[in-house]
């Protein structure tokens, strides 16, 4: 796994979850808007202090940004992975959906 990319998936994810936009997020951050690009799509290492900004520009924890990241895959193009980069890019709402349909899938297997 690319600890970079990955991190950038978040943040796109976390910032479209607020309704905003890149501009937006480094106006509220105080970074430059390009630097946000270059974070989501994986081409810049974030520094501390710029995950900081971003998380409180976002209204969330530092550490939701870190989560499970053990977990994913070291191969991107694994299943599981693949399917929870999918879920990220969806909105809210659908991923609710989804889980809700995932948890009666797994009731009926188990």
């Amino acid at each position: 796994m690319d600890i970079t990319h990955e991190l950038g998936i978040r943040i796109r994810h976390y910032r479209k979850m607020n309704h905003i936009t890149q501009e937006q997020l480094a106006e509220i951050c105080g970074l430059h808007p390009t630097y946000i690009g270059q974070l989501e799509r994986g081409e810049k290492n974030a520094t501390i202090e710029s995950i900081y900004r971003i998380a409180l520009g976002l209204n969330i924890p530092m550490s939701k940004l870190f989560e499970d990241l053990e977990a994913i895959d070291d191969n991107p193009q694994s299943l599981p992975a693949g399917i929870y980069h999918q879920l990220l890019s969806l909105p809210h709402d659908k991923q609710q959906e989804i889980a809700a349909i995932l948890n009666s899938i797994v009731k009926l297997l188990t």
